[in-house]
C-alpha cells in the first residue's frame, strides 16, 4: 500500500466508515464477545517528508487512570504506544501506532488493526472495570 487512498479503499471494503475526511477515517472494529473498538486511521508526514499511517483508538478518559501508570504501560508496550487526545472536549488515553508506508501491506495493516483494537479493549476493560468506553 502506497497511499491513504489505497488504505481507505481497503477499509471501506471491510467496514462502514462513521468518519471520512481526506486524510482521516474512522470505523468500528468488532472484537470477540461483541465488544467494539472505534478505530481511526490518519496519514502523517514527518519533517523529512516520509509518510506514515497512524492507527489509533480511544481507550479510557484520562481521569480513569494516573499518568504515571500510563508511562509505565508505555515502557512495556511492544507494539503501539499510549497518548492523550481530546474526544468531545474530554481528554482520553489513546493507543496509537505509526506505520511507515514503505513497509505497509495488507497483512501488516490487518495485524496492527487487530492488535491495537484488542490491546486497547483489554486495557479499557481492566481500567474501566468492564465498561466499553469507545
Amino acid at each position: 500500500m502506497e497511499s491513504f487512498a489505497e488504505v481507505r479503499e481497503y477499509i471501506q471494503s471491510k467496514f462502514e466508515l462513521f468518519h471520512d475526511e481526506p486524510f482521516i477515517i474512522g470505523f468500528e472494529y468488532e472484537l470477540d464477545g461483541g465488544r467494539r473498538q472505534n478505530m481511526f486511521l490518519a496519514e502523517l508526514k514527518n519533517v523529512d517528508g516520509r509518510r506514515y499511517l497512524r492507527v489509533e483508538t480511544t481507550v479510557v478518559p484520562l481521569t480513569q487512570i494516573e499518568a504515571e501508570k500510563c508511562l509505565r504501560i508505555n515502557q512495556v508496550q511492544r507494539i503501539g504506544y499510549l497518548a492523550v487526545g481530546d474526544l468531545d472536549g474530554e481528554a482520553y488515553i489513546k493507543m496509537c501506532e505509526n506505520i511507515p508506508y514503505r513497509t505497509l501491506n495488507l497483512e501488516e495493516l490487518t495485524y496492527h488493526l487487530g492488535h491495537i483494537a484488542q490491546r486497547a479493549d483489554r486495557f479499557e476493560e481492566v481500567v474501566g472495570e468492564g465498561e466499553d468506553f469507545s
